[in-house]
C-alpha cells in the first residue's frame, strides 16, 4: 500500500474524474450512468479522506456509512450522511435489470431528474472532501 498521502491523492484525483463522467453521461441522456458514476465519485471522495486518515483497505461501498465514518474525523462532514444516503441507491439498480422490479430495465428507467440530482449530491460529497483534503496540506501538496 502506498503512503496515506498518496493514496489520498489517487481516489480523489479518480473521484474528481468520475464526477466529470456523471456530467458526460447525463448530458449525453445516459441517466442510469450517470447516476452510478455519481454514487462511484461520492465513494472514491469519501475513501480519499479516510486513506488520509491512515485507513490502509477501506471495503465499504454505502457513501451514507462511509460520510458517517469521516465525521468522526471532521465536523465539516456533519449531515453529508444523510445528503448523499441518496446515492447509494443508485450503485446496483443503475447498473442491473434483476436490481428493479421486471420489467424495468436501468437504461429505460432514470430520468435526467435522477441523474441531476446525482451530479449535485456527488459533487457536494466530492466538494466538501477536496476542501477538507486542502486544509490537510500535506496530503494534497505534491
Amino acid at each position: 500500500m502506498n503512503a496515506p498521502r498518496v493514496e489520498a491523492r489517487r481516489w480523489l484525483r479518480q473521484a474528481q474524474a468520475d464526477l466529470e463522467v456523471v456530467r458526460t453521461l447525463a448530458s449525453a441522456g445516459h441517466y442510469a450512468a450517470a447516476c452510478f458514476f455519481g454514487q462511484q465519485a461520492a465513494e472514491k471522495a469519501l475513501k480519499a479522506v479516510l486513506f488520509a486518515h491512515g485507513a490502509r483497505v477501506v471495503l465499504e461501498h454505502s457513501v451514507r456509512e462511509l460520510a458517517r465514518q469521516c465525521e468522526a474525523h471532521a465536523p465539516s462532514f456533519a449531515g453529508l450522511a444523510e445528503e448523499a444516503a441518496l446515492l447509494d441507491q443508485f450503485y446496483i439498480p443503475t447498473r442491473y435489470p434483476n436490481g428493479l422490479p421486471a420489467p424495468a430495465v436501468p437504461a429505460e428507467t432514470y430520468t435526467e431528474a435522477h441523474a441531476r440530482t446525482a451530479e449535485a449530491a456527488a459533487t457536494r460529497v466530492v466538494e466538501t472532501s477536496e476542501t477538507y483534503l486542502r486544509g490537510m496540506a500535506e496530503v494534497l501538496s505534491e
